[in-house]
């Protein structure tokens, strides 16, 4: 096997995220992104180091006997936002379910414990289609020099942007906003920013909108560039026009956000309201939150509540059990506070740490809306924190970033004698992996694990592991 070949191989398993296994006559096997167990493929050899090789995918010769007749999306394959949408909901559960057990049951039996007794299933986000909250659209073009577009990135593209007015994973009023605003600027003849360049004025369309209040947020992202244009004069007409649209929900404020940052990532340098107000509120479980437009919130309202059910589920019986003593509780990576405040009415105390300050103090503020005293916020880094924090905790709710826990933060929070339980919630069961193998070797075994479908026709997907310390 060279680098450069062209070769044809059958998918033998995909890998977490989406790493297609196909193995060769001489037992060698490639990696191929974006396979699908069952298809033959035709791919290109393009990296071969140290004993592994990775191809890309030229072709699927042959479809795979898992694969609807046609993707549930007209974008599948083209948008790089999905990788599932080939597949009915039922085998995107099945293949979800066997990239988690092969990543844990090694981690698992190293301490005695079998996978299969432990895991209680994967339980559906409530909705397979039209479940996103939020959504990050980028300008930019689909081929050089063609015309505007608004939409996601091309699959294996940092630069072409593919319109996505059919995108199934959001409802109707996101597709109405993104159709609008493209077609605004496109007729305005606005430059997007150009990465290479970093010269142009449009950048994002940031969308949000609440599952149960309906309430709508748009905030433009733009450079600061204008040379050629009256901004404030076409903004004003950018917002008649937003308001002159229908919607299913309601629109309560049009943002303009300005971004220069070289990077490509959608960074508030400033921020104006051209219409109604900076926030939104959404409910969860019976609490009200407030979010404005960069407050990390769970992007699938009714998927949370279901994941946040579980939560409630794993550790509410021992939570309840020890209400009489005053238990208290640690939220580490507390977020806005969601899972604090739902622990809260069984708990003495519960204590949020977040290293994302916006989001700590939106967290306040929902908790004293929702009428809750005995939640505590505190802004900064855990590894940090946690060392200044006076109060022991009973119990441990750990929901971090996608990378996981920083090895140094980990061994401090099971250092923590009177937590008798660890939640930790994970989207990225890769780091829950290596995060599990740790607070084992720490004390700490596996009780219980589910998994939570938040983002359907895609790769992802959330595991809550309950943890009990050995000798508690």
């Amino acid at each position: 096997m060279k680098k450069g070949q062209i070769l044809e191989g059958v998918v033998e398993k995909v890998l977490f995220p989406n790493k297609g296994i196909v193995r060769m006559e001489d037992g060698r096997e490639v990696i191929v992104k974006h396979g699908l167990t069952g298809q033959k493929v035709s791919f290109l050899v393009n990296k071969i180091r140290k004993g592994k090789c990775e191809g890309r995918i030229l072709e699927v010769v042959e479809k795979s006997p898992l694969e609807l007749p046609t993707p549930s999306c007209k974008h599948f394959g083209v948008c790089g936002g999905c990788n599932y949408q080939n597949l009915s909901y039922e085998n995107q559960l099945k293949l979800k379910e066997e990239q988690v057990k092969s990543l844990l049951s090694p981690v698992l039996s190293e301490a005695g414990k079998d996978f299969d007794s432990l895991f209680e299933g994967i339980k559906s986000g409530v909705k397979q289609f039209e479940y996103r909250n939020k959504m990050e659209f980028s300008f930019g073009d689909e081929i050089k020099d063609g015309p505007l577009t608004l939409g996601m990135h091309k699959r294996g593209s940092f630069y072409d942007i593919t319109n996505v007015e059919n995108c199934r994973i959001v409802d109707a009023d996101f597709r109405r906003i993104l159709v609008f605003v493209r077609n605004f600027f496109a007729g305005k003849k606005i430059s997007f920013y150009h990465k290479l360049k970093h010269e142009g004025y449009l950048r994002h369309l940031l969308v949000r909108k609440a599952a149960k209040t309906g309430e709508i947020l748009i905030s433009l992202v733009t450079s600061t560039q204008t040379d050629g244009f009256l901004e404030a004069e076409m903004l004003k007409e950018f917002t008649v026009g937003l308001l002159a649209l229908s919607f299913d929900g309601k629109l309560v404020g049009i943002l303009h956000t300005k971004n220069d940052s070289l990077a490509d990532v959608i960074q508030d340098d400033g921020t104006d309201i051209l219409y109604g107000q900076d926030y939104f509120y959404e409910e969860l479980l019976g609490l009200s939150f407030k979010i404005t437009p960069f407050s990390f919130f769970q992007t699938n309202s009714l998927g949370a509540e279901a994941l946040y059910e579980t939560v409630r589920e794993f550790i509410g019986g021992s939570l309840a059990s020890s209400k009489e003593n005053g238990a208290v509780v640690f939220d580490l990576y507390s977020g806005t506070g969601t899972i604090a405040q739902m622990l809260s009415v069984s708990a003495r105390k519960v204590i949020g740490v977040e290293i994302v300050e916006e989001a700590v103090e939106a967290a306040k503020e929902n908790a004293q809306m929702n009428g809750i005293a005995n939640c505590e916020f505190l802004a900064g880094d855990v590894l940090k924190v946690i060392d200044e924090i006076a109060d022991s905790p009973d119990f441990i709710v750990l929901d971090p970033p996608r990378e996981g826990i920083h090895p140094k933060a980990l061994k401090k929070i099971a250092a923590f004698e009177r937590a008798k339980e660890i939640v930790y919630i994970s989207c990225k069961p890769t780091s829950l992996a290596r995060d599990l193998e740790e607070l084992q070797a720490f004390g700490y075994e596996v009780e219980r694990i589910r998994c939570v479908d938040l983002f359907g026709g895609t790769c992802h997907v959330e595991s809550i592991c309950l943890l009990h310390r050995k000798d508690s």
